[in-house]
Order: structure tokens, then C-alpha cells, then sequence
């Protein structure tokens, strides 16, 4: 018998590896729907529109909050807009899939109001100085951008207790496993 689809949420602090921890369950974990936020931030290099994000507009999205087309949605950093299109889920839930949604601590927090029996995981660094090794070493911000993240990471990991499950980050295989087991899913074969 195939266990019901369910929602998961994965959030965390920035620079955690949500993006890749994700990224990694949709290579490995067929499974898994992983959905696809909207945002108006840039693509940075490599990300491809409709895979990693949909890039869009201020216009656009203000017509998605317009519309109700966002399950979720929140303003990250002071800068950029992000949110969960809400017909997807439902497309994906009512195929039988189950969903992860990899979304920031804010829209964690309005999920739980729309969708009380979703499941919540944080997805935690090993330490707070990996944390920043790999913010700092991903190049894709400035030295401000980075601070400003990093003052919001310290305020993101103080919500762990908000959580129904916390996993943490030391090495991407392990956290997408245990992840995927926290969904009730068999582990899937490598493709």
C-alpha cells in the first residue's frame, strides 16, 4: 500500500543548503515532488528558469498575490520576493505525489496556518561556522549582502523549536536521506 502524499516543509537559516539538499532529493528521489518557487530576485549563474525558481517580475508577482496563485509567499533579506504557486501543490497532491517544499522560515510559518497537517523540518548547519564557510564560499553575494544574511541566519536558527523534525546538514547524501525517510517514503535507486 503507498503511503498518502503529504506536504513536507524544509526550511532553515540562509546558507544552510536547502537549494542543494533539494536539488539532490529531485536528482536521486523520483518520488518526490519538489516545488518550484516563484521569485523576482535574479537567476544567479547556472539556475534555470522553471527548474530552480520562477523568475519573474515585481508586476508578475504582484498579479500572483493578486490572483491567490501563492500558497505562500514572503519578502527575504529586505530585498527579493519569494513564493510557492499554489496549483502546483494541489496538481501534485491530487496525482498522488508527495511534496517538499524548500521555502525560508517565513513561509514556513504561513503554511502552518494554511496547511496545519503538513510536516516541518529544519534543516540545520553542523556549526555555525560551517554555516558561514559556505555562504562566504559560494561567492554569489557581497561582503554586505553576506553580513545581512548572516544576522538573518541567527534570527532563523532561534526557530528550530518551531519545527516538528530537525535534520542536519553535515553531508547532502545523508540529510536528503533522512529527510526522505522522515516523509514515510522508501528510499528510491540511484538514476
Amino acid at each position: 500500500m503507498r503511503p498518502k502524499p503529504t506536504v513536507t516543509v524544509l526550511a532553515g537559516p540562509t546558507a544552510v543548503g536547502k537549494g542543494t539538499v533539494s536539488t539532490y532529493i529531485r536528482d536521486h528521489y523520483p518520488q518526490v515532488w519538489l516545488s518550484v518557487s516563484a521569485t523576482t530576485r535574479a537567476p544567479r549563474p547556472g539556475e534555470v528558469d522553471g527548474v530552480h525558481y520562477f523568475f519573474v517580475s515585481d508586476a508578475e508577482f504582484d498579479d500572483m498575490i493578486e490572483r491567490h496563485d501563492l500558497l505562500e509567499w514572503a519578502v527575504v533579506h529586505n530585498l527579493n520576493r519569494y513564493g510557492t504557486p499554489r496549483h502546483k501543490v494541489e496538481e501534485a497532491l491530487a496525482a498522488g505525489r508527495s511534496v517538499l517544499l524548500e521555502i525560508d522560515l517565513q513561509g514556513a510559518r504561513s503554511v502552518r496556518q494554511t496547511m496545519p497537517d503538513a510536516q516541518f523540518v529544519f534543516l540545520a548547519p553542523p556549526s555555525w561556522e560551517e554555516m558561514v564557510h559556505r555562504l562566504v564560499g559560494r561567492g554569489t553575494e557581497t561582503p554586505e549582502q553576506q553580513q545581512r544574511r548572516l544576522e538573518t541566519a541567527k534570527l532563523e536558527l532561534a526557530a528550530q523549536p518551531e519545527f516538528d523534525h530537525t535534520v542536519v546538514n553535515d553531508t547532502v547524501e545523508r540529510a536528503a536521506a533522512e529527510l526522505v525517510a522522515l516523509m514515510g517514503l522508501p528510499r528510491a535507486s540511484h538514476r
